[in-house]
């Protein structure tokens, strides 16, 4: 009996080592893939994170995204002729991100 499970406990323990070993294996690829990457990846100047809207807050963002919507509505609904709606959205678009940068300067 006790032959049997000394057997049992070999046989679970080289099933153990090899799970270990293949978790070990698989982590070094890993290890080295992201180490790879992040070799190639290129980095910015100064420590910047590049992320996309880092200078403006949750609060900011909201406050830009409600009145440029409000805007896009008034000028939906008071004016009458489709050609000038399509123009003045149009202009709304392409100022709005000069007016946000002058309305809310630029932090550093």
């Amino acid at each position: 009996m006790s032959k049997e499970r000394a057997r049992r406990r070999a046989a679970r323990l080289a099933e153990a080592e090899r799970e270990r070993a293949s978790r070990a294996r698989t982590s070094a690829r890993r290890q080295r893939r992201r180490s790879a990457l992040r070799r190639l990846t290129p980095r910015r100047p100064g420590g910047r994170t590049g992320r996309l809207f880092i200078r403006r807050s949750r609060t900011e963002r909201a406050g830009i995204a409600v009145l440029t919507v409000a805007a896009l509505a008034v000028v939906w609904l008071a004016v009458p002729d489709m050609a000038l709606r399509l123009l003045l959205i149009a202009v709304l678009l392409l100022v709005a991100p000069a007016v946000v940068v002058i309305a809310l300067g630029r932090r550093t």
